[in-house]
């Protein structure tokens, strides 16, 4: 179920609690992941903590489909954003938001059960006063399931029997609650949480949850992204078929790209031409990156044409250097390439995940992977 909130008091308020307790928060592009936190509201906008380096929010941030995503009691909100600038707030570095029009609230995660949850050993207390022991086989912010260590068909349980549980869930997070019997087998036990849980407890464990569904989804499209690279690979009949073009003249920018990229595809370069252009696009590649090591007419004209030629059939990146990432921008929206950034030999992660996220967007309509912390 799905709902929104539009008055801005409303929003607000939403926003404004998340920043008093310092909320998880994931901006995510169709082609990038970021996780960050919630630190004020302040003069109009939304400050959440730079977790990345400034190039990186630049070019990774830079999109009209920039969301922010975040838990809020049993469920998570979702909203629309833009990034206006970068600031700085009590001596920390942050990134400044558009506050959202809209807020949209998803509650389906307080059915998603997490069942990457480790050894945990969890204790439980009968009606009658016994304690026994059982496996944690999956909890979600409305129950658990666990799996008994003996048949429960000689106890007295039944479904709505009432136990008393404590699930050390992490150092950080023990359950103590009391559950209510909704599912009995010969030896599991399917438990709602009855009463709720307390503010407390359910917080973090939203906040818990929130972040296991995350990675969750990150390993699913990892695996559809190998399918889709074993399924092209045998269509092509070439297993070292050439995955991202570059277009360009540099050669050493070739061998340094070629290594940043080889865990995710092969790169081949050509010259820029039209004619080398439509034989690469015959090979069936997943990503054309153009790189553009100035901002001269004659080289703007030629790189527009192959562009354009490339952008019907492939994901187009353009790579610029010796340029001001202002004029890459534009470039970027006049010519309609997927996107920009401005290279430097220290920037080969950001291009990997960059580069990763765009080819899963392409083959998939996945999300993209979450781009880890990277402070200078």
């Amino acid at each position: 179920m799905a709902s929104a909130h539009k008055r801005s008091e409303e929003i607000l308020e939403i926003l404004g609690q998340a920043c008093a307790r310092s909320e998880l928060a994931i901006l995510s592009t169709p082609y990038l992941r970021f996780e960050s936190s919630f630190v004020a509201l302040a003069g109009g906008e939304l400050q959440v903590a730079a977790t990345m380096s400034r190039d990186d929010a630049t070019f990774g941030l830079r999109s009209d489909q920039l969301k922010i995503r975040f838990p809020m009691g049993l469920g998570f909100m979702e909203a629309a954003v833009k990034l206006v600038g970068l600031g700085l707030h009590g001596g920390r570095r942050t990134l400044r938001l558009s506050i959202p029009k809209v807020l949209e609230e998803n509650d389906l995660r307080a059915e998603y059960r997490v069942e990457r949850v480790g050894r945990v050993l969890v204790t439980y207390g009968t009606p009658k006063g016994e304690l026994a022991q059982a496996s944690l086989v999956d909890v979600s912010t409305r129950g658990a399931r666990i799996h008994a260590q003996r048949d429960l068909s000689s106890t007295s349980l039944q479904v709505g029997s009432i136990l008393l549980l404590s699930i050390p869930l992490t150092e950080e997070l023990q359950i103590e609650a009391r559950g209510e019997v909704v599912h009995l087998g010969p030896r599991s036990l399917g438990l709602k949480f009855a009463p709720k849980l307390p503010e407390e407890v359910q917080a973090p464990l939203s906040r818990w949850v929130f972040q296991r569904r995350e990675e969750d989804e990150e390993r699913l499209a990892q695996r559809l992204e190998l399918v889709s690279q074993g399924e092209r690979r045998i269509r092509i009949g070439q297993e070292a078929q050439a995955g991202i073009l570059l277009v360009g003249n540099d050669t050493d920018l070739e061998a340094t790209l070629r290594d940043v990229l080889r865990p995710l595809q092969p790169l081949a370069r050509i010259a820029p031409s039209v004619q080398a252009l439509k034989n690469a696009l015959a090979g069936d590649p997943q990503l054309a990156i153009f790189h553009l090591d100035g901002a001269g007419l004659d080289q703007r004209r030629l790189f527009k044409t192959l562009v354009e030629m490339a952008a019907s059939k492939v994901p187009v990146m353009l790579l610029g250097s010796q340029m001001e990432s202002a004029t890459l921008f534009e470039l970027s929206g006049e010519w309609k390439a997927s996107t920009a950034m401005a290279w430097s030999p220290g920037r080969g992660p950001f291009l990997l995940r960059l580069a990763q996220g765009i080819i899963r967007r392409n083959t998939q309509g996945g999300e993209s992977p979450l781009a880890p912390p990277d402070l200078p």
